[in-house]
C-alpha cells in the first residue's frame, strides 16, 4: 500500500511539475499572461481548450466574475473559480466557436500587483463580425517569480451603456 501511495504521490508531482514547464512562459510578464488568458479560451467549435493551461494561470483563490444587467436594470453576477468557470464552459458553449480579442488596455501597476482593463470584441468565427464587446478588469499578483490572475471581472457592453472612446484606442 505504502509503495502505491508513494508511486501516486510522485505521478502528481511530475505532471505537476510538466504544466510548470509547459505554461511558465505564460506567466512571466503581464503581456504574457494577458496573451494566454485570450489565447487558451478562444478557438473553433471542435478545438479542445487547454484547461490545464486556462487553470495554471490563476492563483489558488481566483475568482472569474461576470456580470449582467436585466431589462429592468438588476444587476446580477456569479462567482466563479477558474474549475467552475471551465465545468460552465464545457456544460454550456462546449461545441461552439468562440474567439476574444483584446481591442485595448490600460494597465497599472504597483510593487507587486497589476490592474488590466481591458477592452475585448466576441466573434464565433474566426475573422467574423464582431458580436458583442466590453472590458474584462483584471487584477494580477506576482509572486514566487510569477504573475497569478486573482480575479477577472467582466460587463458586457450593451445599447445603454456603450464604450466610451476612451477604451478603445489610445
Amino acid at each position: 500500500m505504502t509503495k502505491f501511495l508513494k508511486l501516486y504521490f510522485l505521478l502528481i508531482f511530475i505532471s505537476s511539475s510538466s504544466y510548470a514547464q509547459n505554461y511558465q512562459k505564460d506567466v512571466q510578464s503581464i503581456e504574457s499572461i494577458m496573451t494566454a488568458l485570450t489565447e487558451v479560451i478562444s478557438g473553433s467549435a471542435d478545438e479542445e481548450r487547454d484547461w490545464e493551461r486556462f487553470k495554471y494561470l490563476f492563483s489558488e483563490n481566483a475568482k472569474l466574475i461576470p456580470t449582467q444587467k436585466s431589462e429592468s436594470g438588476d444587476v446580477a453576477y456569479n462567482y466563479w473559480t477558474p474549475q467552475e468557470y471551465v465545468d460552465m464552459y464545457k456544460k454550456n458553449r462546449g461545441g461552439t466557436a468562440f474567439y476574444e480579442q483584446e481591442l485595448y488596455r490600460i494597465t497599472e501597476s504597483f510593487g507587486n500587483i497589476a490592474h488590466c482593463f481591458s477592452t475585448y470584441a466576441v466573434r464565433t468565427e474566426e475573422n467574423g463580425a464582431i458580436e458583442r464587446r466590453g472590458i474584462n478588469s483584471i487584477q494580477l499578483l506576482k509572486a514566487k517569480d510569477r504573475w497569478y490572475i486573482m480575479n477577472v471581472f467582466w460587463s458586457n457592453e450593451s445599447d445603454e451603456e456603450k464604450l466610451p472612446q476612451k477604451y478603445l484606442s489610445n
